[in-house]
């Protein structure tokens, strides 16, 4: 259904377009707004295009920045001998909100996925690696950011899915002959969860997983 207003329906077009935003969720959304007083629309407004001016990617681990480069990369307090590999920044804060990592990070962009024409030269791959590889001559990133030329471990958080899976084994093997260690966040069942509702590959990944208590 189209609607008599263009412009009514051009925002249900443009909101339709997010992801995981379908019409109906778009339509919604537009009749919201709609009903909204017009000072709290224009604050909505302004916060995207401020957003947009604004914030842009740190020009080390690629994580959401106000600056050249973000707050994590710029604390001296961090580890830096550890790398959490990441597929989007919205990753880093769900890491952070745990409380039990203090090293930095390095978001991809995404995960392999051939099928929809997603190759390693369409993800960070190669600015990881060169992150890994030794300085000539020193290992200073010249823009205060932590130098991460002495990484001795590189944590693969990549999501638990096909794509992620198989990103995670692309980048052991590239980085394994550099000489850093490889891991990957463990995966199991759900605090709260179930046995008789967890499927099977999960039940085994965490028999896999398992440790002494």
């Amino acid at each position: 259904m189209e609607y008599s207003s263009s412009a009514v329906e051009s925002a249900i077009l443009e909101l339709s377009k997010l992801p995981g935003i379908g019409r109906k969720t778009a339509q919604r959304l537009v009749f919201f707004l709609l009903k909204t007083n017009r000072p709290e629309v224009e604050k909505l407004a302004s916060a995207i295009v401020d957003l947009k001016a604004r914030v842009r990617f740190c020009s080390q681990c690629f994580n959401v920045s106000e600056g050249e480069i973000c707050a994590i990369c710029g604390n001296t307090k961090r580890d830096p001998h550890t790398l959490c590999v990441v597929e989007e920044a919205n990753d880093v804060v769900a890491l952070e909100k745990t409380g039990e990592y203090r090293g930095l990070y390095h978001v991809l962009g995404g995960a392999l996925s051939p099928l929809d024409g997603i190759g390693p030269n369409d993800l960070r791959i190669g600015e990881l690696i060169r992150r890994l590889r030794p300085a000539p001559g020193g290992g200073d990133s010249g823009n205060g950011a932590i130098t991460t030329r002495n990484i001795e471990e590189v944590i693969v958080a990549t999501n638990p899915t096909a794509e992620g899976e198989a990103t995670a084994l692309y980048l052991a093997k590239l980085i394994h002959p550099l000489d850093v260690k490889v891991t990957r966040i463990a995966r199991g069942v759900p605090m709260g969860g179930d046995l008789e509702f967890t499927d099977e590959v999960t039940l085994g990944r965490a028999l896999q997983s398992r440790m002494p208590i």
